[in-house]
C-alpha cells in the first residue's frame, strides 16, 4: 500500500505519537513539548501499556508534564510475540477510530514495531525517533525491532552520524533518513535543574560524588542462573570500591529471587537495595554519581551529557558515539575487566569526554521541522533549519 504523502503545514498535520515503555516516555516527553509551539500539529498521545505499573507510569508522566494519554491500549505483559500482537490489534483498532497523517514510534520496544507496521500496513506515514542504531547482537529482541521498524518507516530521525551508515548499508535512501539529534537528551537538558532541586540524596544517605549507581535488567543478565551469578560477581567488584545504589527492576528482582541470589545482594556491605525511582530523582542520583554501572542503553546517552563515567555491562553497544565521544566504557561481562576499568575511573585515568553533536535539546523541534514541510521542499538528510524558536 503506498504510504499517505505528507501534508503540507498550513493544511494541519494529525500526528499520533506511541509510547509503551518508561524510556519511550522520556523520549516523547520532548516531542509533545515540542509540539506545543506548533499550531499546525495536531498530537494524540497514544500509551499501548507495556510497561503498566500504575504508580511508575504515573509517576513519569506527571514528572515529565505529559497529559494523560488520549488513549490507553492496555496490553500488559506477555511473551514477546503475545505482546506484539497484542498491540497490532489494540493499535489497529485505535486507528479506526482515530485516523491519523502519521505516526512517531520511538525506540526499540516491540510497541515501536507492532504499531509501525500497522500504520505502514494502512498506508499512513510512519516516522521513527532514534533510528539506525545498530549492536549486531542479533539474539537481543531491541535488535530485531530496530532493524524492522526501519525498514518500513517513511522518516527516520537518527542520533549519531553512524546511523546514517548503517541504514544506507541496509538499502535506506537518503532523503528518508534525518539527523536531527537525541529527543531523550532534549527532556533531560530542561529536567535537570529540577532534578537538582530535589532532596533524593539526603533520602538515600547519599553524598555527591561518593557512590555508584547500579541498573540491571537485560534478560541475559538476569534470566539464567550463570548470568544472574555473574552479575553479582560484577556488582560485588564495583561495590567492593564504592557505595552502591541499586534501584532494581521488578523483573530483575524476580529473578535473582527465584535463583536464590537476593539475599546475597541484600547483604552486601556497602549496597543499597531501592525500589525503582521516577524520573527527577533518578536523573539526580545519576548526576551526582562517580559512576554508573549498566546495561541500558538509554543510560549510556544520559551519563554521556552528564559527564559521569559508565561502565556498560554488555559485549556491544548499539550506540557507539557514547564510547568514541562519551563517558562510556564498554567492559562486556567478565568481572576482572570491570574492576580495572573501575580502579581507572577513580584513579582519574581516563578521558572525561564530550557531548556528541546536536545533543542540544533541540531534536524534537528539528524532527517536527521536517514532518511539517511539504513534501516537495523536503531536502535530504541533514539540511535542517528551524523554522520556529531560536536557531
Amino acid at each position: 500500500m503506498t504510504p499517505t504523502l505528507p501534508k503540507d503545514a498550513s493544511q494541519g498535520l494529525s500526528v499520533t505519537c506511541v509510547v509503551g515503555a518508561r524510556p519511550n516516555f522520556v523520549k516523547a516527553a520532548s516531542i509533545v513539548h515540542a509540539a506545543r509551539a506548533v499550531p499546525e500539529i495536531t498530537l494524540r498521545l497514544v500509551h499501548t501499556g507495556q510497561h503498566y505499573d500504575e504508580r511508575m507510569s504515573s509517576l513519569f508522566f506527571q514528572e515529565l508534564g505529559l497529559p494523560e494519554p488520549d488513549a490507553y491500549l492496555g496490553v500488559g505483559s506477555a511473551s514477546h510475540a503475545v505482546q506484539t500482537a497484542r498491540v497490532l490489534e489494540a493499535f489497529d483498532a485505535d486507528l479506526d477510530h482515530h485516523p491519523a497523517d502519521c505516526v512517531v514510534v520511538v525506540g526499540d520496544v516491540n510497541s515501536t514495531l507492532a504499531c509501525a507496521l500497522v500504520a505502514v500496513k494502512r498506508g499512513v506515514r510512519v516516522a521513527h525517533v532514534e533510528a539506525g542504531l545498530r549492536s549486531r547482537d542479533r539474539s537481543m529482541p531491541e535488535e530485531i525491532n530496530r532493524i524492522l521498524t526501519d525498514q518500513i518507516s517513511d522518516n527516520l530521525f537518527t542520533t549519531e552520524r553512524s546511523a546514517r551508515d548503517n541504514l544506507r548499508e541496509e538499502g535506506i535512501p537518503d532523503n528518508r533518513i534525518h539527523f536531527v539529534g537525541n529527543v531523550m537528551i532534549d527532556t533531560l537538558l530542561r529536567q535537570r535543574e529540577v532534578a537538582r532541586q530535589g532532596d533524593v540524596l539526603q533520602r538515600l544517605g547519599l553524598a555527591s560524588r561518593a557512590y555508584a549507581v547500579c541498573t540491571l535488567h537485560r534478560p541475559s543478565n538476569t534470566d539464567t542462573l550463570d548470568g544472574a551469578k555473574n552479575s553479582i560477581a560484577a556488582l560485588e567488584t564495583v561495590n567492593a570500591r564504592l557505595p552502591v545504589i541499586f534501584p532494581i527492576h521488578p523483573r530483575t528482582r524476580a529473578r535473582l529471587e527465584s535463583f536464590g541470589l537476593l539475599e546475597r545482594l541484600a547483604q552486601l556491605p556497602g549496597l543499597q537495595l531501592t525500589e525503582p525511582l521516577g524520573y527527577l530523582d533518578f536523573l539526580a542520583v545519576m548526576d551526582q554519581a562517580r559512576l554508573v554501572f549498566t546495561d541500558s542503553g538509554g543510560i549510556q546517552e544520559e551519563t554521556t551529557v552528564l559527564g559521569v563515567p559508565c561502565l556498560t555491562f554488555r559485549d556491544t553497544t548499539e550506540r557507539p558515539i557514547t564510547v568514541a565521544e562519551g563517558t562510556n566504557h564498554l567492559v562486556g561481562l567478565d568481572p576482572k575487566r570491570i574492576a580495572a576499568t573501575t580502579d581507572a575511573i577513580l584513579s582519574g585515568s581516563v578521558a572525561k569526554g564530550r557531548v556528541p553533536e546536536r545533543w542540544d535539546g533541540r531534536a524534537a523541534e528539528r524532527i517536527l521541522e521536517i514532518l511539517t514541510r511539504p513534501s516537495e521542499s523536503k531536502p535530504a538528510g541533514d539540511d535542517i533549519s528551524l523554522h520556529f524558536g531560536s536557531a
